[in-house]
């Protein structure tokens, strides 16, 4: 309505004649067209790009490569065994009767799986730059993790560098908590230092002009004529068998299944094919540049992203390994440094810590594991860094009485 009104037009006359009064130089800006239906969607947390469309959540997600990465990395983090260690002497067990491992493999809230949790968590990272939860508290510490809408979440720096939480809830008056009340998974790039930023943000302009050159493409195909080639006459087509041609081809021709059939052509025509023009080959390069520049804002490789003509073949191990260090080993460390200052206490921190076993991405084929292992324990003759019962335990197997001692030490049995 603001729209059909000329909203726009006299805010800019307004500017420019305020500009003029004051000798200030214009300023660009972005616009949103009132009328979208992602208005909301802008209003609740979207990005201007220079491509005219607003970036939203849903938006975004609806560029397949780009759902493909963030749900490739969400659900890996997901996935994966996130465990709490503890240092005894010199030796490293899992602390599975401290409260914060409960958390973090059984149940961290009363919704939510671990692995529903952590690919929540790290959705929101990814794409909202921070994940928040709330630490609900209990007898024995830290009960539960409630998630909160990044959205409705405002991290506050006092005078006195204190941080602080301000929520504002979907019913109610708005909540403020202390720093050490809130789990807050931060994305690894910051512009101030307290929240991070999330592809939303940062690659606004790439995810907008996907948007508009999927857009263009399917307004093509819904709008365009597409013409399979001409019809050439020697003379002037006779109106029967002009009649006889229309009849053929809305018979025969028209629609998907009747694709690729030939035209019975009338009184000696000929018919000329066309070809694919250099607009139609641009519009294909562009889609599939766009697909690359989204990738690249994620670290996913090409193959993993299902766009890469390369056949890989046995280089799928390599893969998991580039996915691993250039992809997620920035975020393991965020989730454990995250873990280690929020959910344990000054005490616990001096003998515990969390890891991710990234080893579940990087175990190669049955053989593969078979050498590693062999080599692992070792042998008469061959010492190993692994006893038996330690190679077991990777393999998720009970371990055995006498697995306990160095393979490479116990005597040969004689059949």
């Amino acid at each position: 309505m603001l729209d059909e009104l000329g909203f726009h037009a006299a805010i800019q006359r307004a500017r420019t004649a305020r500009d003029r009064r004051h000798d200030v130089v214009p300023q660009a800006y972005s616009t949103v067209n009132l009328k979208s239906e992602a208005l909301p969607d802008y209003l609740r947390g979207g990005y201007a790009s220079a491509a005219g469309r607003p970036v939203t959540e849903q938006s975004a997600l609806s560029n397949a490569t780009f759902f493909r990465a963030v749900n490739l990395i969400a659900s890996t983090i997901g996935m994966l065994p996130l465990n709490l260690h503890r240092r005894v002497g010199d030796k490293i067990e899992k602390a599975d009767k401290h409260p914060v491992w409960k958390l973090l493999r059984v149940r961290p809230n009363q919704w939510q799986t671990p692995f529903q949790f952590k690919s929540y968590m790290q959705g929101r990272a990814l794409l909202r730059g921070n994940a928040y939860a709330y630490k609900v508290p209990g007898v024995r510490g830290i009960q539960a993790l409630a998630p909160l809408d990044p959205a409705r979440v405002k991290p506050a720096l006092g005078d006195d560098f204190s941080l602080a939480y301000d929520y504002q809830p979907k019913t109610g008056a708005k909540r403020r908590f202390k720093a050490d009340e809130i789990l807050h998974l931060r994305a690894p790039w910051s512009s101030d230092g307290i929240s991070g930023d999330g592809l939303l943000k940062v690659a606004a302009e790439a995810l907008g002009l996907a948007q508009v050159t999927d857009e263009a493409a399917a307004r093509l195909l819904r709008n365009g004529a597409y013409v399979g080639g001409v019809l050439k006459h020697p003379k002037s087509l006779s109106e029967q068998a002009a009649l006889n041609l229309r009849s053929q081809f809305e018979d025969r021709f028209v629609g998907a299944d009747n694709a690729g059939r030939w035209v019975v052509a009338e009184e000696g025509m000929d018919v000329t094919p066309f070809g694919s023009t250099g607009r139609d080959a641009e519009g294909l390069a562009q889609r599939k540049h766009q697909a690359e520049e989204v990738s690249r804002y994620t670290g996913v490789p090409r193959p993993l992203l299902m766009f890469d003509e390369t056949s890989w073949g046995s280089g799928i191990e390599q893969l998991g390994l580039f996915l691993v260090t250039y992809c997620l080993l920035p975020w393991f460390n965020a989730w454990e440094e995250t873990i280690a200052a929020s959910l344990l206490s000054d005490a616990d921190r001096e003998t515990m810590y969390a890891k991710f076993n990234e080893a579940a991405l990087l175990r190669g084929s049955l053989k593969d594991q078979a050498e590693f292992f062999a080599k692992a324990i070792g042998g008469p003759g061959a010492g190993g860094f692994m006893v038996p019962n330690e190679a077991r335990d990777k393999m998720d197997m009970n371990p055995e009485p006498w697995g306990d001692s160095p393979a490479w030490m116990q005597e040969p049995t004689n059949a």
